[in-house]
């Protein structure tokens, strides 16, 4: 495509850094976002891009996860609701919970781990874009013997695809982290992390997509896609106004469903709500912290940013609700004091919810949609959604621009026959 328009719909984390890969390869670029940069789940997450991690699909997480699902304290929780939706999708993430489908994640997920590091340097560096962005480390921390058995298995398989994460001891994590109390029985520590905050980078990502000459409108929602002969020929804003373009790329996480649906392709991705809370650095607040963490047990993410401590975390089914829900946003601190006492009561700066758009695989669905020429989808990305969200706009720039990218193969859609 030699003198191509393409569509982006979606202001996220994934849709702007495609459009900034379009934009570096030569595209016309408009992205649509129906509400403002980063109005989704891009925002509001834990900040961290942990290269090479597996996702959610961990072998026994069904079960571990069954007794408690209607509990509004638990990490997963489902509102009870006659959603049978939901429960295909939970019946579906089951059986991609075993040993063989996470170390074949691994295979997949490794080396564009450290690809994706290499993305976020150039953006950033090529941008200059002010977001606290570091290289650092990530710990993550267990108090029960259990839950550091199962760390010391995963960096184990890390460790087999040229990552190098580190096993703690109790005594070696407090030395890395001082904040962290008494009960933390060991951890590990994975070196290949960059730390951001997820907002800051998002306005300097635009900003530097609209000097590469991308039109990002705010405020416009996409009501249909305009096909013929075959071919997508670009979308109808909820206004009526008409854009066209040569190529539309999905980006809209669990909204992407309703635009995918009217080309006949029905995609296995549910809006999984997740929370964070924000508390002041100080006294009654949150510890100066050092290194960014994770609790193995609960799921729970703090991650130091400034002047404060950012806390994220659990995955609620319910729909496309936006609600706060205020027992799982106590939670995030609640649980945290096991592992960080001196977390104070203070109250928090902000709270937060966003829908994370979940594939049952716990891969993200990215590259060309159903049998419609020009039109490509980048969306299910999960709890990885910042972590790959680089990457992915490199692979979809190379797809779309004709290039091809043999790393799409794992993501395609039409793995799930749709």
């Amino acid at each position: 495509m030699s003198t191509s328009r393409v569509i982006v719909v979606g202001g996220g984390l994934v849709g702007l850094c495609s459009a900034w890969y379009l934009a570096r390869r030569g595209a016309e670029v408009v992205v649509l976002e129906r509400a403002g940069v980063g109005a989704g789940a891009s925002r509001g997450n834990a900040g961290i891009v942990a290269a090479g991690h597996p996702p959610l699909n961990r072998p026994g997480k069904v079960r571990q996860s069954l007794p408690h699902l209607f509990d509004a304290r638990s990490p997963l929780y489902v509102r009870s609701r006659r959603d049978p939706g939901v429960w295909r999708w939970l019946a579906e993430f089951a059986r991609h919970c075993t040993r063989r489908h996470e170390r074949r994640c691994l295979e997949t997920l490794a080396p564009l781990g450290l690809d994706t590091l290499a993305c976020f340097d150039a953006m950033v560096g090529e941008e200059g874009i002010a977001c606290e962005y570091r290289s650092g480390n990530y710990l993550e921390v267990c108090i029960g013997g259990k839950a550091m058995a199962r760390a010391r298995h995963d960096a184990g398989l890390m460790r087999a695809r040229g990552y190098h994460p580190q096993v703690v001891d109790g005594g070696q994590a407090r030395e890395l982290e001082p904040a962290l109390g008494p009960r933390v029985a060991g951890g590990v520590l994975f070196p290949e992390t960059r730390i951001l905050d997820p907002y800051l980078f998002l306005l300097g990502l635009a900003e530097g997509a609209r000097r590469r000459s991308v039109s990002i409108r705010e405020g416009v929602a996409v009501r249909r896609l305009t096909v013929a002969g075959g071919a997508v020929r670009g979308v109808e804003t909820a206004d009526g106004e008409r854009v066209a373009g040569d190529a539309v790329v999905l980006a809209t996480g669990p909204f992407s469903l309703a635009l995918a649906g009217q080309v006949g392709c029905r995609l296995p991705i549910q809006p999984g709500k997740g929370y964070h809370r924000e508390v002041a650095v100080g006294p009654g607040g949150a510890p100066c912290m050092r290194v960014a963490c994770t609790n193995r047990e609960t799921g729970i993410i703090c991650t130091p940013l400034e002047g404060r401590v950012r806390f994220v975390g659990t995955m609620e089914f319910a729909g496309h609700d936006l609600e706060l829900n205020p027992v799982r946003l106590e939670q995030l601190t609640l649980k945290s004091r096991a592992w960080l006492p001196a977390l104070g009561d203070a109250p928090p700066l902000s709270e937060w919810c966003g829908l994370r758009p979940m594939s049952p695989d716990g891969l993200p669905l990215v590259g060309p949609l159903g049998k419609v020429a020009g039109l490509s989808i980048a969306a299910g990305h999960g709890n990885l959604g910042l972590t790959l969200s680089a990457v992915t706009g490199q692979m979809v720039a190379n797809q779309v621009m004709g290039a091809g990218d043999p790393r799409l193969a794992p993501f395609s859609p039409a793995r799930f026959g749709r």
